[in-house]
C-alpha cells in the first residue's frame, strides 16, 4: 500500500498593533488546512528577533507601525538567511505606499477590511512564492480596459521601463538625456495608448503583465 505523503503546512506569525484584529485573522488560518498560526507579535523588534530564531513562512505585518518603520524593515529584511515572505495590510492603503511596499520586498499587500476570500487568494498565493495585492488599491489607476504596450514606441518603452523601477520624471530625463518637459510628454502618450491613469497604475500593471505580482 502507498502511503500518502502530507503536504507540510505553512506557518504564519502576525505582527499587529491590534491584538483583538488578529483574532479573526487567527480564525481564518486555523480553519484552512493548509496553514498553521505560529505566534503573533507586537513590535517590529520582537518580529526581527522571531524571524531570527524561528523564522515562520509567512508573516503579517501591520502598516499600522508607520510607512518609513515597515520600509526600513522590509529593507533589513533582503539580508537575512530565510527570510519569511511578508504580507503588508493596513486599514487603509493608498496607491503609492502599496508600490513602494511592493519593491521594498513585500509580498502581499491587502487591507484589513479585504473579504475573507480575499485573505484566503493572499496568504496561498505568497505561500507559493509569487505575490499578490488587493486590485481595489489600484483600481482607478487600471481602468477596465488597457491598449496593448505594442503600440508605444520605442523611447516610450524605455520611459515606461523606468517608471516601473520607481525613477522620478527628473531622474528618467536624466537617465536618457532628455528634458523633464519631454518625460512628461511621453507619459501623457503613455497613458493615452494604454488606458492607465497615473505613474502608480502603469508601474503596477508592468509588474502584473510580467507575470511578478497577481491581483484580484
Amino acid at each position: 500500500m502507498t502511503e500518502t505523503v502530507e503536504t507540510p503546512k505553512k506557518t504564519i506569525a502576525i505582527c499587529d498593533t491590534q491584538p483583538i484584529t488578529v483574532e479573526g485573522l487567527k480564525g481564518l488560518i486555523a480553519s484552512d488546512p493548509g496553514l498553521e498560526f505560529r505566534q503573533m507579535v507586537t513590535s517590529l523588534e520582537a518580529t526581527a528577533e522571531l524571524v531570527r530564531n524561528a523564522p515562520p513562512d509567512l508573516l503579517i505585518v501591520d502598516k499600522g507601525f508607520g510607512m518609513h518603520a515597515v520600509l526600513d524593515w522590509l529593507h533589513d529584511l533582503k539580508v537575512v538567511d530565510k527570510a519569511p515572505a511578508t504580507i503588508v495590510w493596513g486599514v487603509s492603503m493608498t496607491e503609492a505606499e502599496a508600490l513602494r511596499l511592493l519593491q521594498a520586498g513585500a509580498k502581499g499587500i491587502i487591507r484589513k477590511c479585504a473579504d475573507l476570500d480575499s485573505l484566503r487568494a493572499c496568504l496561498h498565493t505568497v505561500s507559493e512564492g509569487r505575490c499578490w495585492m488587493e486590485d481595489c488599491v489600484f483600481r482607478e489607476s487600471i481602468g477596465s480596459e488597457r491598449g496593448a504596450r505594442s503600440e508605444l514606441t520605442p523611447r516610450e518603452v524605455q520611459v515606461l521601463e523606468l517608471v516601473e523601477q520607481g525613477f522620478k520624471n527628473k531622474e528618467i530625463a536624466v537617465e536618457l538625456g532628455i528634458r523633464p518637459g519631454t518625460v512628461k510628454i511621453h507619459l501623457k502618450h503613455i497613458f493615452e495608448k494604454t488606458g492607465v491613469r497615473g505613474r502608480y497604475g502603469l508601474a503596477i500593471t508592468g509588474l502584473k503583465e510580467k507575470g511578478i505580482v497577481s491581483m484580484a
